[in-house]
């Protein structure tokens, strides 16, 4: 974080410290380590081995998959960028497929419901 004020800088606080080593850390797991772009003082970037270019709904759909945003979220979303129905109706949930196939791969089987789910869905 850049600092408002010139001058040496205080030490930080515990919580700062932790803060800092979280967001260089990114994902928890031992092959994220080592992604983050850091100077002493602030973060300067993040490598985001995933990144690719796609529709605003798929980053929407993903915020959904642990519940990060609530309706509030989304009707103010809405507000600004109305989403068409069809997003809330299917493709939300087709968006999450992909990730959720990830998470069965690195974590087991318990995020094969939901694949299920929506694949009955759909028809398949």
């Amino acid at each position: 974080m850049e600092r408002a004020a010139p001058g040496p800088a205080p030490d930080p606080s515990r919580a700062e410290r932790r803060l800092r080593r979280a967001a260089h850390a990114g994902e928890r797991h031992r092959r994220a380590r080592g992604r983050g772009l850091a100077r002493v003082d602030r973060v300067a970037g993040f490598v985001d081995p995933a990144i690719y270019y796609g529709h605003p709904e798929i980053e929407l759909a993903f915020t959904t998959l642990f519940g990060t945003f609530g309706a509030t979220f989304f009707e103010t979303y809405e507000r600004l960028l109305p989403l068409d129905r069809e997003f809330h109706d299917i493709r939300c949930a087709l968006y999450k497929l992909y990730p959720t196939l990830v998470h069965v791969r690195l974590f087991g089987g318990a995020y094969i419901p939901p694949i299920e789910q929506t694949l009955s869905r759909v028809g398949l």
